[in-house]
């Protein structure tokens, strides 16, 4: 049965307002990827090379790891449930954390990140319990924006040789130290990405995780072996060969990102440092939920944040373009 929460984030594909519900990226693909797609479609009565090779052999370059430890798949949600499925047994969190992760484990511990410390959190406090099949770091961490230092990572590794630890690096593009060229050193050490964020690739569905050689053999072993159509490996492809214009544009981003937390702070709205184009807001004393109906009926698709232990007043706002943030925080005025 599909999980109802998991259901509340998605959507708003046939929205027609400012969507500020997915840490969806505001900007376009950039134009090569475009251009690159469109030459595909033409030939998509041909099946891509197996396993999307010609990405795996770049991922693997750019890497600096064997293209045999990459997984390619239509999103790294795919990958995620998948890794979830034959390892989730018994899951340890750092919370809040991405809303499927807490749905998809079998069973899950928490360490909580606490807003007194600006959701900040040392990894060498991190503190896994008997029996954890996978450990989770979301870095930059998602809903908030953080980023981890990750060089208590190898300690953490050798410390438990029995749990895997899963790195979501699915806004790396934005912030962050990655962990993928490690990988080949660590048996127990998974990183996942995906090019719908930074690269503004969402609608084509690329992701992919870099992992330890029989992990990385079972995936690709059991996957389809065209898991890409002809435009999405093609925008991928072309994405990838400009990473300075997604670099430029993701310092665009975190300036409107900085402009629209001043803004709302302007309102007497707490919010949160971030590293990416989203941050956590604390909307109290009003409640996130009546405040998301009421932004919903001027058009405005956004969603309460529902962590219980932090109440009822958190919501994630991700920047939209600077016209559409002048439209909400004018909504927001107005509902405050």
């Amino acid at each position: 049965m599909t999980s109802m929460t998991s259901m509340s984030e998605k959507g708003g594909g046939a929205f027609e307002g400012i969507k500020l519900l997915l840490c969806e990226n505001p900007l376009p693909p950039i134009e090569e990827a475009v251009a690159a797609a469109q030459a595909e479609l033409p030939r998509s009565n041909y099946y891509t090379e197996a396993y999307s090779a010609p990405l795996r052999r770049l991922l693997g370059e750019r890497l600096g790891v064997p293209e045999r430890l990459i997984h390619i798949n239509a999103g790294s949600e795919l990958i995620l449930r998948q890794l979830f499925d034959r390892y989730g047994r018994q899951v340890h969190l750092l919370t809040p954390t991405y809303v499927l992760f807490p749905e998809i484990a079998r069973r899950h511990t928490e360490q909580r990140l606490l807003p007194e410390r600006d959701f900040a959190f040392d990894l060498a406090e991190m503190s896994i319990p008997d029996g954890t099949t996978l450990a989770v770091i979301v870095n930059p961490n998602n809903p908030n924006g953080g980023v981890f230092d990750m060089a208590p990572l190898p300690g953490l590794l050798r410390r438990h040789p029995e749990t895997l630890f899963l790195i979501d690096e699915a806004f790396i593009g934005l912030a962050g130290q990655s962990v993928a060229h490690r990988v080949p050193e660590h048996p127990n050490l998974l990183v996942t990405r995906t090019l719908s964020k930074a690269h503004s690739l969402a609608g084509f569905r690329v992701g992919y995780g870099i992992f330890p050689e029989a992990i990385a053999d079972d995936l690709n072993g059991h996957n389809d072996a065209y898991p890409l159509a002809r435009p999405s490996e093609a925008a991928a492809l072309a994405t990838l060969q400009h990473e300075d214009k997604i670099r430029a544009r993701a310092g665009q981003l975190r300036q409107w990102t900085e402009d629209l937390a001043g803004e709302l702070r302007a309102l007497g709205v707490r919010t949160f440092p971030t590293h990416t184009y989203f941050f956590l807001a604390d909307f109290a004393p009003h409640d996130a939920g009546a405040l998301a109906a009421g932004l919903k009926a001027c058009n405005i698709l956004i969603k309460p944040l529902n962590d219980p232990q932090l109440g009822p007043g958190y919501m994630r706002v991700t920047t939209a373009l600077p016209e559409d943030n002048a439209r909400f925080v004018a909504a927001l005025k107005t509902l405050l």
